[in-house]
């Protein structure tokens, strides 16, 4: 039986979500600088676009680069047709990456007009014949990403499905497709899908996500729901350094000693942001400078004087604007 990384990970584990428009090579790349997740995920990509695409090089290649300070990293895929997975899934073999994560839980429109994404939960024949596709096409260790169910909370029907097809790890996104991120995550709902895991097939991760605070957060979810990880999205925004507290969190864990957090100051943080800048610049030119208004508004907070500077710092369309806006202003107090 051939051994994935998923089998070496210490438990337990904490990854990072893929988030579009966030969690792209820029990002990745600061963030690995200060402090690596136990896995990586990329942006989710089209697996039809990356087939049809007749740029040379393709365009949506340029959200599968990463270094290789980034292992393990996961690819996440979506489309509704298995033959598209499984080019998908053949092509993050070539590129190196050390699993691919299939998306069955997004609830973006044009996603579901596909069939792909959250739509797949209401037709799980096509979601099993998809993760064998991708199983198929390359020995990559295939994952899942979905949610509790689509309109109400379908543990006991979905989830058996996707632990029979045998994913090396499922993601549960603690909230329906209706919920989107409208209501807390029922994070009262992972002990039931662990039991229901244990029962029909224990050698399946799971990984719990939605509303995780921070590290902290994560090491009471898991000590509450017994799940293996956790998945931390929105605890990334403006905060690089989530993940550098792994080690001394499961140290904590061990010794039940008590578990400090990393401080960073306001200067680090707009050095990052600055950082970040220019990476996005330099790795996505095609993409718009705007994109990164999510980043500034995250990075830009919590001091007296953030709503102005923040609002000047939006009106900024390059890198360079950026950087001498800030480096011209007053650090505030």
């Amino acid at each position: 039986m051939t051994e994935f990384f998923w089998n070496r990970l210490s438990k337990p584990f904490f990854v990072m979500a893929p988030m579009k428009d966030v969690t792209d090579v820029a990002w990745r790349k600061i963030v690995a600088k200060r402090g690596k997740p136990d896995v990586f995920w990329t942006e989710f990509v089209s697996a039809d676009g990356l087939c049809h695409s007749t740029v040379a090089p393709a365009p949506l290649l340029r959200d599968l680069e990463f270094s290789n300070d980034e292992h393990p990293i996961v690819a996440q895929i979506f489309s509704s047709k298995p033959e598209m997975i499984s080019y998908a899934t053949k092509l993050a073999a070539e590129l190196g990456f050390d699993g691919v994560d299939i998306n069955m839980g997004c609830p973006d429109r044009a996603v579901e007009k596909q069939g792909s994404g959250a739509s797949l939960m209401k037709n799980p024949k096509l979601a099993v014949e998809i993760i064998r596709a991708a199983q198929e096409a390359s020995d990559l260790p295939v994952s899942l990403k979905t949610r509790i169910g689509y309109t109400k909370e379908s543990l006991d029907e979905w989830l058996p499905i996707l632990l029979e097809a045998n994913p090396a790890a499922i993601t549960i996104h603690l909230r329906t497709r209706k919920e989107l991120s409208l209501v807390p995550a029922h994070w009262e709902l992972m002990q039931k899908a662990v039991e229901i895991r244990n029962r029909i097939n224990p050698n399946v991760l799971l990984i719990g996500n939605g509303d995780v605070q921070d590290l902290e957060d994560a090491k009471i979810k898991v000590a509450e729901s017994g799940c293996d990880g956790v998945m931390l999205g929105r605890a990334m925004f403006g905060n690089p350094w989530l993940f550098s507290g792994i080690d001394g969190l499961r140290k904590s864990i061990m010794s039940d000693d008590a578990f400090t957090k990393s401080q960073h100051g306001l200067e680090e943080k707009l050095e990052a942001l600055i950082e970040l800048a220019y990476e996005f610049e330099k790795i996505s030119p095609a993409k718009h400078f705007s994109i990164l208004k999510k980043h500034i508004k995250a990075f830009v907070t919590g001091f007296d004087g953030a709503a102005d500077l923040r609002a000047k710092l939006m009106e900024a369309n390059s890198a360079a604007e950026l950087e001498n806006f800030l480096k011209g202003k007053a650090s505030p107090k």
